[in-house]
């Protein structure tokens, strides 16, 4: 427990070694070092190493790549000059995801940061003349208004003007919050119409899956378009096919199952009709008589031979 406790005194910089004396001063004088340790490494060139959060988004010129607001760096803080007797300071960095550096400067004048060099700044702040917002008065136009009658009339005839001008559409937003003023209507039909949406979405659910199930399909259905429906309709089915099948159907249907001896008698006709016409005797132009005769013979057999 008491190593324990020296090591929690010594964590604490609250532990004083055995060697200290009074005449060393403080503890840190007697380890020579700072008490910002690290961060002051640069401090003899003027220079503190602060953590830093950037003010705006920015564009990095060394990656291209996007930074964004609030983003934090350990930054090189040092002074550059004076507004006055506001000291200007300058943040020096280097970008997490390349190895270029840039700097942001304070800007006490109009109280806001600059972009000095390696980086863009994003511009994202409402700009009052184009989105229609008041503008803030800077000290210039309020030292104008407080010092030239002349400006300061004709400053409050443009705010009329500019008042009767968007009179209808304040009177168009407060008509919208009167109708809309009862919380509980507006529940009311916010719930309506999600459980309308609701019972929509569980009854294509339930037509997919009885069209997949009538279907025997296992693959998911999706919704059909209008774009299917049109592709469906320009495909066209020949009906030569159809035909076919209902020829070959109903030979199908009248011829028996057991083989006849029609059928038989047929098929050996149609072999003795091939032989023929493949032997040579039929094919030469010059027969001997017993060679007609075994032709005619043949040809008895075949039930080919034409009556005259």
């Amino acid at each position: 427990t008491r190593r324990g406790d020296m090591a929690d005194r010594k964590a604490q910089q609250k532990y004083y070694p055995k060697e200290w004396l009074p005449e060393h001063g403080s503890l840190n004088k007697f380890h020579g070092s700072h008490p910002l340790r690290e961060r002051a490494r640069k401090l003899h060139e003027g220079i503190m190493i602060i953590r830093f959060e950037l003010p705006f988004n920015i564009w990095c010129a060394g990656c291209g790549n996007h930074v964004g607001m609030g983003v934090r760096y350990n930054a090189e803080k040092f002074q550059v000059g004076k507004y006055y007797t506001t000291p200007i300071f300058r943040f020096r960095m280097k970008c997490h995801l390349c190895e270029n550096k840039f700097e942001i400067e304070t800007d006490p004048k109009n109280f806001d940061y600059v972009v000095v060099c390696g980086a863009s700044k994003q511009d994202n702040k409402p700009k009052p003349a184009t989105d229609e917002m008041l503008s803030i008065k800077d000290d210039s136009e309020a030292e104008r208004l407080s010092s030239d009658p002349m400006y300061r009339l004709e400053h409050g005839v443009k705010d009329v003007e500019k008042g009767k001008e968007a009179m209808p559409r304040i009177q168009q937003i407060q008509e919208l919050q009167e109708t809309k003023k009862d919380d509980f209507s507006l529940n009311q039909m916010l719930r309506k119409k999600l459980r309308n949406e609701k019972l929509a979405e569980a009854k294509v659910t339930e037509e997919k899956e009885s069209f997949a199930k009538r279907l025997k399909l296992s693959i998911p259905v999706v919704q059909e378009n209008s774009g299917d429906v049109q592709k469906a309709k320009k495909i066209k089915f020949s009906s030569q096919n159809k035909d076919n099948l209902k020829e070959k159907r109903q030979r199908l249907r009248v011829q028996s199952v057991l083989p006849s001896s029609t059928d038989q008698k047929r098929t050996d006709i149609m072999k003795l009709k091939q032989k023929l016409h493949k032997s040579i005797f039929l094919k030469s132009s010059t027969q001997t008589t017993s060679g007609s005769l075994k032709s005619d013979d043949l040809k008895k057999k075949l039930g080919i031979i034409t009556h005259k």
